[in-house]
């Protein structure tokens, strides 16, 4: 969602791609919040600019300035490969609003943002409509692809709102999650809120119009799936995820008092852009074993997501029940259930992910289904997962919820 891509007249790339999670305009966004000031920054849901895509552009323009002077466009990694598929560069109002050059008050790109920084307008490619043609798959792309020249790109979306559209959360109230590389919440709201520390975003749902302002607020943790990765290269090379999900429902709830802190891959939003590094906390080496490590881990990141829920309450959004893909750490049945147990909201599983939501993005655009309702005719829920150990969790998470005030 967040990377910048920039490419010069002849659509050559002028630089590797600065990446989502990297770190780098931290302090120019930081900055620029304090300049802009914080009320008019985040009642304008410009998210405090942080180390978004406007903030990695200004890094460029301040440390790479003979780069930047070639800019002809930039975009997000997705306008990239449509611009690869068709020879068209082109953005939509949800894809700004995630570099954060959206104002939506003013419904235009901001000039609070712009000015600041002193970056170019020209450099934002033309804007259209999110379900619409962005351009037409060119002969020799269609040739290697193996396709049918003149196939529209009829869709593109960040890879959070297109989860949501993936499990049909598209109205306000609905709430989807995700538990790959990075852990998210993402809640669509008709509301402009904010959080008055920007530890939660928002940004323009898939759904997002001026007459229907319907905009996702999301939660991001950086190290989920990459802690669980890092765990199991190092403790565990030889085993299989499903094999470690099994072996991790050996230890006992709590992990026998072992904390994992997963907050290892980047600034974290919700921690207000601070970085404590992931630690594994109070190894007793005289009872903890792999099992204990595993669902220490798994425990963590639950505790994480419980954490940041509680910030997206704070700013009223309450959700009854919240959707996810049986995919990454949800394949977890030992995941699903302690995530279920210490947020206490039950989690509807389903056969999608963000591919399957790329599908139907597509298929909506391109008219071949008549709405988002046919779009979702076929859409089955697979496991409902309720709450069971809440009470147990409660002291443990406060337990962790207290080692990474301290971390702090």
């Amino acid at each position: 969602m967040h990377g910048l891509v920039v490419v010069d007249r002849d659509q050559k790339v002028l630089r590797d791609s600065i990446i989502w999670c990297d770190s780098r305009a931290v302090e120019l966004g930081e900055k620029a919040f304090d300049a802009i000031g914080n009320e008019k920054s985040l009642s304008h849901l410009l998210n405090s600019p942080g180390n978004f895509t406007a903030s990695k552009l200004a890094w460029v323009k301040q440390n790479e300035p003979k780069i930047y002077n070639q800019i002809d466009k930039i975009m997000l990694p997705g306008d990239f490969i449509a611009m690869k598929l068709t020879g068209e560069i082109t953005t939509s109002i949800p894809a700004l609003s995630e570099g954060i050059f959206w104002d939506f008050k003013k419904d235009e790109i901001s000039k609070d943002v712009m000015d600041y920084y002193k970056l170019d307008q020209k450099l934002i490619p033309e804007i259209r409509p999110l379900f619409a043609e962005h351009g037409y798959l060119k002969e020799e792309i269609a040739k290697l692809l193996g396709l049918k020249e003149g196939i529209p790109v009829a869709y593109k979306a960040g890879d959070q709102p297109n989860n949501a559209l993936s499990l049909n959360v598209l109205q306000p109230g609905e709430v989807a999650a995700t538990a790959g590389t990075s852990g998210v919440i993402y809640g669509v709201s008709d509301q402009l809120t904010y959080d008055p520390q920007s530890r939660v975003n928002t940004f323009a749902h898939v759904t997002y119009s001026p007459t229907q302002k319907h905009t996702g607020v999301l939660l991001c943790i950086n190290g989920t799936g990459s802690m669980y990765r890092w765990a199991k290269h190092n403790f565990a090379p030889h085993l299989s995820y499903a094999e470690l999900n099994h072996f991790a429902a050996q230890a006992p709830i709590g992990s026998k008092g072992l904390k994992v802190l997963p907050f290892g891959n980047g600034a974290e939003r919700m921690l207000n852009n601070k970085y404590t590094g992931a630690q594994l906390l109070g190894i007793d080496l005289n009872i903890h074993n792999q099992s204990d490590i595993f669902r220490a881990v798994q425990e963590g990141i639950a505790f994480s997501f419980r954490y940041g829920l509680d910030i997206m309450r704070e700013n009223g959004m309450q959700p009854k029940v919240i959707r996810a893909g049986k995919a990454n750490l949800f394949l977890s049945d030992l995941f699903t259930q302690t995530f279920v147990d210490v947020t206490g909201v039950p989690v509807e599983l389903y056969e999608n992910n963000g591919s399957v939501g790329a599908a139907l993005g597509a298929g909506i655009g391109a008219g071949i289904f008549k709405d988002s309702a046919d779009a979702f005719s076929q859409h089955q829920l697979l496991k409902y997962v309720a709450p069971k150990n809440a009470l147990a969790y409660e002291p443990i998470y406060q337990n962790w919820k207290a080692q990474l005030i301290k971390a702090l």
